[in-house]
């Protein structure tokens, strides 16, 4: 059973609560230096302490730290999900490789996603 992942950070506590008001899932357990955010049926985000951290660079930059892995989060309202995201801390990204999607960086400096929903057809 896949149970979740860990993500390092420089506040876990602060990043687990950006993601808990982003995405209205709760916080689960805080002790020092972990947060443990649970999504409604799982799987679960723990943010860990990292005191050497080094955010990840957007879009990748030889030499650089480079995003090992990101969020993807699928909105109806692709421009109200970007302001409310930004509103929480979020920034977003220079770089924006397509129409549909937005990458932000949360305020750790990960990369993650906002894809709008497909259209449905007519």
């Amino acid at each position: 059973m896949w149970w979740g992942t860990a993500i390092e950070a420089p506040d876990p506590s602060a990043l687990a609560r950006f993601y808990s008001e982003l995405l209205g899932w709760p916080v689960g357990h805080e002790e020092p230096g972990t947060a443990i955010l649970g999504a409604p049926e799982g799987p679960f985000v723990v943010f860990q302490q990292a005191d050497d951290y080094s955010a990840p660079v957007w879009p990748p930059v030889d030499g650089s730290q480079r995003p090992m892995m990101h969020f993807d989060f699928q909105v109806g309202d692709l421009d109200s999900a970007v302001e409310d995201a930004v509103a929480l801390g979020a920034t977003l990204a220079e770089h924006q490789p397509q129409e549909h999607v937005r990458v932000l960086l949360d305020p750790a400096g990960h990369p993650f996603c906002l894809c709008r929903e497909p259209e449905e057809d007519a």
